[in-house]
């Protein structure tokens, strides 16, 4: 273009102003080139094993504001035909309006790399963040945001500087243990407990998972009397611990829990609604679908099995209930 300038006849501003013009034009085109160039940067790291425990993106954008920020200084000396080191010592005065300007990025700077250098978050973790209604998928960590896929498919972005300010939950460590956990608790009616009489323990006796802890009860035993004090003497376990033996033995053959974890069936303080059963084990599979599938099929089976036990749960009275008591 200035070779074309000198074969025609312009006067001296047009000259100046199409030089301009075309300084202007070659800084844009190098801004645009250095900016196709890492974006390639980082899609060639994305493929990396590596790249969703230690994204770039974040760092990537500050080279990228840095290089905006340059070329608009080299543009705006170029417009006013001025050295570019002489508008730098000029912004080297309004350091505090540039500051305020960019806090965001520059908080973001820093969230980002506390992020990555403490392992706190990467992309394809699950988070859960109450505060901000956010629990899904992490899909994209960036200088500004970090972009969350929630599980009914919505898409949630926040600043990486709430996720340092804020607390929230990573369930990486779960995904990369050996189960999920299942943690359920059954309110066992109080009025339903009562001593095994040796009628009770014949019946259960014939349980395949506890009959030889039936059996050395009934060993033990030193009468088989029936009455409440002659069982009281007598040695004889409850129904309520013969029941929850039961439910840690199926929980130790259940095929679909890992024997290496705790597994332990407890009691916990007895509340207004109840004596609370807690199941505690871990399943295989910790995928959603499967572990809600094994959760239910456990609670559905010892609940199915309490009144083999001459147990029950509790459960609040409905008005079907009100009206049969009424009825008499």
């Amino acid at each position: 273009l200035t070779i074309g300038v000198a074969l025609y006849d312009y006067s001296p501003k047009v000259t100046i102003f199409i030089q301009a013009l075309t300084k202007i034009y070659m800084v844009i085109a190098a801004l645009l080139v250095v900016n196709s160039f890492l974006d390639t940067v980082n899609e060639i790291y994305q493929g990396l094993p590596y790249a969703k425990s230690r994204p770039i993106k974040g760092y990537l954008q500050v080279i990228k504001i840095i290089l905006y920020t340059f070329g608009a200084i080299v543009i705006i000396g170029i417009i006013i035909n001025k050295n570019p080191s002489s508008i730098l010592v000029g912004l080297g005065a309004s350091t505090a309006i540039l500051m305020l300007v960019f806090k965001d990025t520059i908080t973001g700077l820093v969230a980002s790399i506390q992020l990555s250098a403490n392992d706190m978050l990467k992309i394809g973790d699950w988070i859960e963040m109450p505060s901000r209604n956010l629990d899904g998928t992490v899909k994209d960590i960036s200088l500004t945001t970090v972009k969350v896929q929630n599980f009914d498919n919505t898409i949630t972005t926040i600043p990486p500087f709430a996720l340092i300010n804020e607390s929230f939950k990573n369930w990486r460590g779960m995904e990369e243990s050996d189960g999920r956990r299942i943690k359920r608790s059954i309110y066992i009616d109080i009025k339903t407990v009562q001593f095994c009489t040796p009628q009770m323990l014949e019946k259960f006796s014939k349980i395949e998972n506890i009959k030889d802890y039936v059996e050395e009860i009934r060993k033990n035993l030193t009468n088989n009397q029936s009455d409440s004090v002659a069982l009281l003497n007598s040695g004889t376990q409850t129904n309520l611990n013969v029941y929850r033996q039961w439910v840690e033995s199926y929980l130790k053959s259940h095929k679909m829990l890992n024997k290496d974890l705790t597994i332990l069936v407890r009691l916990l303080q007895p509340v207004e609604y109840g004596i609370p059963m807690e199941i505690y084990c871990f399943a295989n599979d910790k995928g959603l679908i499967t572990y809600e599938r094994v959760q239910s099929e456990i609670l559905d089976h010892v609940m199915a099995a309490l009144p083999i036990f001459d147990l029950k749960t509790f459960q609040r009275m409905s008005s079907d209930d009100i009206r049969a008591i009424a009825k008499g």
